[in-house]
């Protein structure tokens, strides 16, 4: 087993990781206390590919796979934990259409995407489906040679501020099977947005509810056939899992080395705090940790890579141990700051806010328990997860 990268992913590790710290660093804090959503940042990720990463080649995507695109997110991360979370979302939106729609739809839609001049938003969550996504209640209704979509999207990365919208609407009563994807032009008649959520964290992408008023929808734009959408929405989940975990990893590194310079240069007693046993000691727990929900996470995304039938089991350990993992070397970083780290002046109490969502949406990490003991319990799936 090699767990060193390939002469590719290490290029596009440091690609990533230069346009982190010139395109993303320097403009953080101001894109979250003033909540700017940097659309024009958008436009040069895309100008390097990072706005297709995993996108079918046959649209301009670049195709990678699933380790490599989060070799990359993590990098971005680094940079700015928000906007790139957005990236890995707007990248969803583009591989499932790129993936599942007729291909002059996808033609339509996703070469503009992939070079960040139109942005994708995922609509799947309901006031009253959140973790229990298939009791969604949003509903299309087939008329003619459209369908008319109503219901309530709620938190909403990107809403009001984005192009195209992928929605998972009920086109029949038969549960999950029930479901089926739509692409839905995000300024279409009859789409309107609720307010810009005040959020804890997240603050350089709006998050809204999306009202659909019998919006018609061309009957081409539905993606794959009629109740395929739960199937969808879930391959898109596990993917989307891997992503905010290695979003997670990432600005947990960029934490933990902000740490590591400060106990270098802040002096107490006598001496700097890097000095004493139990900084010592709390820094290597903290880099253990990392380098295995990192190692975790990477582990998930090859799983998925090669289809192996425990792949998603897989997705919602990694997402569940790197974001609390993640959220915990944060904090961590913060408290040795002391009084600093808690001042917009520094970058940590960002990287906290930010990261706690993470143990929150692609399902809560209550869910990825639930996740993952259902899946054990299954005859000989304990000595396949070993």
């Amino acid at each position: 087993m090699n767990f060193s990268m390939t002469e590719d992913q290490q290029a596009f590790a440091e690609l990533a990781e230069q346009f982190a710290a010139k395109s993303l660093a320097p403009y953080a804090a101001e894109w979250d206390a003033n909540g700017y959503f940097p659309k024009e940042m958008f436009k040069q990720a895309g100008e390097l590919g990072f706005m297709g990463l995993y996108t079918n080649p046959d649209f301009g995507g670049l195709g990678l796979p699933r380790l490599d695109a989060a070799i990359i997110f993590e990098k971005l991360a680094y940079g700015d934990t928000s906007a790139t979370a957005f990236m890995t979302i707007h990248n969803m939106v583009a591989w499932m259409i790129g993936e599942f729609a007729k291909r002059e739809v996808a033609e339509k839609y996703v070469p503009d995407m992939i070079t960040g001049e139109k942005l994708g938003s995922y609509c799947l969550t309901e006031p009253n489906a959140g973790s229990d996504a298939a009791s969604l209640k949003t509903k299309a209704v087939k008329n003619g040679d459209h369908y008319l979509l109503t219901g309530q999207k709620m938190f909403i990365s990107g809403a009001g501020a984005t192009d195209v919208l992928v929605v998972m609407a009920r086109t029949s009563d038969n549960g999950a099977k029930g479901i089926s994807a739509f692409i839905v032009d995000a300024n279409a008649e009859g789409v309107s947005y609720g307010k810009n959520e005040h959020k804890m964290g997240w603050k350089n992408q709006p998050t809204a509810a999306v009202h659909f008023s019998n919006v018609k929808v061309p009957v081409e734009n539905l993606l794959g056939e009629e109740g395929q959408g739960f199937t969808f929405a879930m391959k898109g989940l596990d993917g989307g899992r891997i992503n905010i975990g290695t979003c997670a990893v990432g600005t947990a590194q960029a934490a933990l080395d902000r740490a590591v310079q400060y106990v270098g240069e802040r002096s107490q007693f006598g001496k700097t705090l890097n000095q004493f046993q139990s900084v010592q000691f709390k820094l290597a727990d903290m880099l253990t940790e990392l380098v295995a929900a990192r190692q975790m996470v990477r582990l998930a995304a090859y799983h998925l890579d090669n289809g192996s039938p425990d792949a998603t089991t897989y997705c919602a350990m990694a997402k569940r141990l790197a974001t609390d993992i993640s959220f915990e070397v944060a904090n961590q970083a913060l408290q040795l700051h002391g009084g600093y780290g808690y001042l917009q002046e520094y970058p940590l109490e960002r990287h906290v806010r930010d990261l706690r969502v993470h143990q929150i949406l692609e399902g809560t990490n209550e869910v990825m328990r639930m996740i993952t003991a259902r899946n054990m319990m299954e005859d000989g799936a304990l000595a396949r997860l070993q």
